[in-house]
């Protein structure tokens, strides 16, 4: 397998997650040494970047390694540098990692795809999440038998894959002769056209039907996939008619999942819906201070409380800000004062600010000088396409709204080519100063 390349596709869906500080800190000098049975081990500068991927990025990368390599079992760090020799470039392994972290917990198990650091132990909950939680309690105590199926839909980075992992985590411990099993919808349509092709359709239903709880991530893709509603639909009419739990999670509400068939819509809706928002303060409090004492990090209550009171977005970017306040605490090993916080979060928050999709294209537009339905239309002249290729880029980076969303919105675009615009843009930044200085002049038009 050519692991450059996997590790580099890994890198460029890692770097739409996180903050672009982050991705640079963290993930810089990162590359696949080898895989081995499954076993992927990332190279890593040195052990305090080692440390912090395990702790911080583990679930990450872990994830976006099984999208992309179908055989991934598990990720193991190690130490390495850069030797330089006959011309070439040597890399050579100085230190094995993993010592602090028992192996155990860094494995996904290959029979549920379940990872095991997902826990209720770690989940905070808060007004944001409860009712969801609440649900998750009761399914937990009744599989099957209450509110299925489940359906959580809610913005990225707000803990839904943490939440129905968890449940599933928890059944398979209370009810260990229950069969679980966690996937992306993805992974469900893949093995489906593969069962096609290959004249195995009985196989991949009995496959899926054998289990007592199935979690499906991300069915918010499913709407144009006509086959793959189709068989889900059965399969749902199975797991119901034998009291077996299914769940799902989404970004959107299935009312608003496109083209999604009415019988489906109807299935969801006869278990449970349920969102999870952004959090508020108190909730993103008590997450930050739980992370501190999981990292072992002494911040001043007034620092926390700035910090929780500064960044509102979800939680993926609070622990992002959390994180790149603890890297400095650690890097100048004494304590930070107010002044220090503020500039580190200065460059990493997101515009504090609340605007229709609309409204963003009608301000790329103007500053273009161009007709704002352009934008939506379907064409390949260059200005228009770099405007819209912009206007996507600020809704993902500034706004947090998902890609399909965003193409949904721009005429109706797939969602791969939203992610392959905001890449062409972020790629184009790092050397086009005319271009940075352009968008800092759209997003002074957005106040």
């Amino acid at each position: 397998m050519n692991t450059k390349q996997l590790w580099k596709n890994c890198l460029v869906e890692i770097e739409t997650g996180i903050s672009k500080a982050n991705f640079s800190t963290w993930f810089k000098n990162t590359s696949i040494i080898k895989e081995d049975a499954g076993i992927v081990y990332v190279g890593v500068p040195n052990e305090f970047v080692r440390d912090w991927l395990i702790n911080k990025y583990h679930k990450l990368i872990t994830k976006t390694l099984t999208n992309e390599y179908e055989n991934m079992r598990a990720v193991e760090y190690v130490i390495t540098k850069i030797e330089n020799a006959n011309q070439q470039e040597i890399v050579v392994i100085t230190e094995t990692a993993n010592k602090e972290l028992p192996l155990k917990d860094l494995y996904i198990n290959p029979e549920d795809n379940l990872n095991p650091r997902y826990h209720f132990n770690s989940f905070i909950v808060g007004t944001f999440n409860e009712l969801a939680y609440a649900a998750a309690q009761a399914i937990i105590e009744s599989p099957g038998t209450k509110y299925n199926p489940f359906f959580i839909y809610g913005g990225t980075g707000l803990g839904k894959t943490h939440l129905i992992q968890a449940v599933g985590n928890s059944i398979k411990e209370k009810y260990p002769g229950k069969k679980v099993h966690y996937m992306t919808l993805e992974k469900f349509a893949t093995d489906f056209i593969n069962s096609l092709q290959n004249n195995k359709a009985n196989s991949f239903k009995e496959k899926y039907r054998k289990y007592d709880l199935l979690i499906i991530d991300d069915i918010q893709f499913i709407g144009k996939m006509e086959k793959i509603q189709e068989e889900l639909f059965h399969t749902f009419n199975t797991f119901h008619e034998n009291n077996k739990q299914i769940i799902f999670s989404s970004d959107k509400h299935p009312n608003y999942i496109p083209e999604l068939a009415d019988r489906l819509k109807s299935r969801f809706a006869a278990g449970m819906i349920v969102d999870i928002s952004e959090p508020e303060y108190e909730s993103r409090l008590a997450i930050l201070k739980v992370k501190l004492r999981e990292l072992n990090v002494d911040l001043a209550e007034d620092l926390t409380e700035y910090v929780a009171g500064a960044v509102q977005g979800n939680i993926r970017e609070l622990e992002g800000s959390l994180n790149l306040i603890v890297c400095q605490y650690r890097l100048k090993n004494k304590p930070l004062v107010l002044s220090e916080v503020k500039n580190l979060l200065k460059n990493n928050m997101r515009p504090k600010k609340n605007m229709a999709i609309k409204d963003v294209v009608k301000i790329v537009s103007e500053y273009y000088k161009l007709e704002e339905m352009s934008v939506y239309e379907k064409t390949r002249k260059k200005e228009i396409v770099k405007a819209r290729q912009v206007v996507m880029y600020l809704l993902r980076e500034d706004f947090n709204i998902s890609y399909p969303l965003i193409g949904q919105k721009l005429g109706g675009k797939d969602h791969t080519t939203v992610m392959h615009s905001c890449l062409k843009i972020k790629t184009d930044l790092k050397n086009d100063p005319q271009l940075l200085q352009e968008l800092e002049q759209i997003r002074i038009m957005f106040k």
